[in-house]
Order: C-alpha cells, then sequence, then structure tokens
C-alpha cells in the first residue's frame, strides 16, 4: 500500500472520531433505543467506507470493477467532505471549550458547564449533513444533464461571409469515468443539433489511459459537421501522467494510442499546428496547440510560436488551447491578432452556483481568473467550457456537463 494513503486513511479515522462529537452532543437527549440506531448507522457507514478505502488501496477493487471503483471514489469523497465541513464548528466549541476552561481554573467557585454546546453541535451536524445531501443529488441527477451554453463573439470588421458561423465547442470527455453509455447519446444528439459550422474538441479526451476510450469509438464518432472531422487537441490528462506506468516505454505506448484514438474517430488532431479552413468566401486561421499551463503543477508541451508559424493571412483567428490560463500567459501578451481562444480544463470544479444575471460562483475561482463561461480583453474573447464528462467525483453540483455554441458576428 501507498505510504501516503495510508496516511489519508488515518486521517480520515481521526476526523471521523472528531466529527462522532458533535453527532454524540446532538443524540445525547434522545431515548437509548434511538441513539443506539444512530450510533450504529453512523460508525457503520463509516465502517463501511474504510472497508471500501482499503480494498481500493489494496487493489481488491480495480479499474476492472468500473462502477464499483467510479462510485464508490465518490461515496468516499461525499463522506469525508461532508465530515471535514462539520469541522470548523467543532473546533470553534472547542476553543469556547478550552476558554471556559482556564476561567473555571481560577475560580472559586466553579460555575461553567464545559460539556460541548448541543447549538454548535447542531450547527455543525447541518454543516456536515448539507453536502451528503447536495453531492448526492449531483451524482445521482447531473453527471450526464448536458446543458447548452450560447454567446455571441463580436469581432470588428468581421468577414461579411463568416456573420453567423457557428462553433461548436466540447472538452474535458474523460471517457474513463463513464459509467452509462446512453445519457451519452444523448448528449451526442444535442451536439448534432446545434449544427455547427465547425466543431472542436478542447482535450482531456480520457483520465491517462488509452483503452478507456473502449465502446465509446461508435457513440463520438457519430458527432456530425461539415468539415467531415472534428479538430481536437490534448489535455493534460492526454499525456498519461496520473497514471503509474511500469516503465517509460509503457508510458509512450499509451501516448501515442491516446493520439490515435482521435484518428479513429476521424477527428483532426493538431498537435502545435494550424489548419486554414474556407467557408464560402473567408478563410478561417485554426489553430490547436498541445496542453500549455501557468500552473507549475501542469505539463507545458504547448508551442504556440510553433503552431503559427508560416500561417498565412486570415480573416479570423481561433486557439484551441486546453488550459485557459493559457491565455493571460501567453496569447494576451504576444498574439492579440488571436481573436477566440477556447479552453477548458477546469470543469468549474463541478461545484458551484450560477444563476444567469445574479450570482456565478465556485471553489474554481480561487485557482483559475477564467474558470468558466465567456471572457474579453479588449478584441479578445476567450471562452472556457465546463467539461462534457466528469474526473473523480462523478456528479456535478451547480456546474452542469456543457456543450458550447459560439456564433460569430460583425453586429453588436
Amino acid at each position: 500500500m501507498n505510504i501516503r494513503l495510508i496516511i489519508a486513511l488515518i486521517f480520515f479515522i481521526l476526523l471521523d472520531i472528531y466529527a462522532f462529537q458533535a453527532f454524540r452532543g446532538v443524540t445525547k437527549t434522545m431515548s437509548p433505543d434511538l441513539r443506539k440506531v444512530l450510533m450504529f448507522g453512523y460508525w457503520g457507514i463509516s465502517a463501511l467506507a474504510y472497508v471500501l478505502a482499503i480494498a481500493m488501496m489494496a487493489n481488491i477493487i480495480t479499474d476492472k470493477n468500473h462502477f464499483l471503483t467510479i462510485y464508490g471514489r465518490t461515496f468516499l469523497m461525499i463522506l469525508f467532505l461532508s465530515k471535514l465541513c462539520a469541522l470548523p464548528i467543532l473546533l470553534i466549541d472547542d476553543v469556547r471549550r478550552g476558554f471556559l476552561a482556564v476561567v473555571n481554573y481560577f475560580m472559586v467557585e466553579k460555575s461553567f458547564n464545559l460539556s460541548r454546546s448541543k447549538f454548535l453541535s447542531g450547527v455543525g451536524i447541518f454543516l456536515g449533513t448539507a453536502p451528503i445531501v447536495a453531492l448526492t443529488y449531483g451524482a445521482l441527477r447531473n453527471p450526464y444533464r448536458y446543458r447548452v451554453h450560447r454567446s455571441n463573439i463580436f469581432i470588428d470588421g468581421l468577414h461579411p461571409d463568416l456573420e453567423g458561423f457557428k462553433i461548436v465547442q466540447i472538452s474535458d470527455v474523460h471517457s474513463g469515468s463513464f459509467v452509462f453509455k446512453e445519457p451519452i447519446v444523448n448528449g451526442i444528439d444535442l451536439i448534432n443539433k446545434e449544427k455547427g459550422d465547425l466543431v472542436v474538441f478542447t482535450g482531456d479526451i480520457v483520465n491517462y489511459k488509452a483503452d478507456e476510450m473502449d465502446g465509446f469509438y461508435e457513440i463520438f464518432g457519430k458527432i456530425q459537421t461539415p468539415y467531415k472531422t472534428v479538430f481536437s487537441t490534448l489535455g493534460n490528462h492526454d499525456y498519461g501522467d496520473y497514471y503509474k506506468w511500469d516503465s517509460k516505454a509503457d508510458l509512450d505506448r499509451n501516448f501515442e494510442k491516446i493520439k490515435g484514438i482521435h484518428k479513429t474517430l476521424g477527428w483532426d488532431l493538431m498537435l502545435n499546428e494550424h489548419r486554414i479552413l474556407e467557408h464560402k468566401g473567408a478563410k478561417i486561421g485554426l489553430i490547436g496547440v498541445e496542453n500549455f499551463s501557468a500552473l507549475p503543477q501542469f505539463p507545458k508541451h504547448g508551442d504556440l510560436t510553433k503552431s503559427v508559424e508560416g500561417m498565412p493571412p486570415t480573416d479570423v483567428k481561433i486557439l484551441l488551447s486546453h488550459d485557459p490560463t493559457h491565455w493571460d500567459f501567453e496569447v494576451n501578451k504576444n498574439h492579440q491578432d488571436i481573436n477566440l481562444t477556447l479552453a477548458g480544463h477546469t470543469h468549474g470544479f463541478q461545484f458551484g452556483i450560477e444563476i444567469p444575471g445574479w450570482i456565478k460562483w465556485s471553489p474554481s475561482q480561487f485557482v483559475y481568473k477564467q474558470w468558466a463561461g465567456l471572457y474579453q480583453k479588449g478584441a479578445q474573447y476567450l471562452y472556457v467550457n465546463r467539461g462534457f464528462g466528469f474526473l473523480g467525483y462523478a456528479g456535478r453540483v451547480g456546474i452542469l456537463p456543457e456543450i458550447t455554441t459560439l456564433v460569430l458576428t460583425g453586429r453588436k
């Protein structure tokens, strides 16, 4: 077993014992029989989580047990986060009790009750229960609940033949996380109903292994486009870096297979390259870079300078770059002739609140300046797709899986 996983398990057990204090505080006035039932339920669920975690660590449950792996991991995440959310209230209660203990120590007459606050314990239980409800709903209802987001992209002096030109974008498929096929077919139908003039994919076709796409080729191969191909690029997960390979040769073979996925699908994978597309009398410069991130933990394989080398004049330039941090890092500074950049990567953290015109919030914004939707700086635009699939947590809360439709226009 990996030592880091063992440490994580120990931490979870300690967290479980600590969170139990709030549970015990709330139930202490209940009848003995009801308390026994609730205690059995609490520790029974926790015991199931420990068994599941150990089975995963010991490779008793592997990727071959796909359903159990995906939803077992989700179950563990929900349970861990629920107890983590209760932690701050318990700490506040312990600080309060510690302060009263010090005061009591110096008093002749001990007058303060040092037991846990039932009110704070109740708040802790509420804060722990809320994520269980929300994340369970998100896993049962939302992982395949695709939404089409539409935006207009204004380009001053746009060639008249590009007026109304429609770009459909998908990103972050993460095929290794899929459990069901039928809802994905419905997602592909939504893509085709948009009738895009151009369809693009901005990276992360798998989680880490090429064989994750087995069984999905026919489904994704049905995407329709006038150019007879989906133009695509790579994301950070497509390099296989998140899997422990036996050798570098195995890693390299997997990477070649991942590139082969695009060929099998009939997609045009752009690896630091460009394409010149014609639409009526207009020319579109489509640029595709490999993954490039301004954040140190992600790979930097992209070479935008190489991608545009020898590129003739065009009426509009569109860049496919998986990680949105690339936009501020390089595109805005050195390539201001690129009208539109299309990215993904963030998934909007698969968690947040979005009410158009009112609020747009996600923990993602603490990591990424541009994390979902449309952004503009001067004459340049960036669109960050919220992702077609999911990773880790098999669900979404507030940030639903996305199909993007962008329409070019020269009219404000």
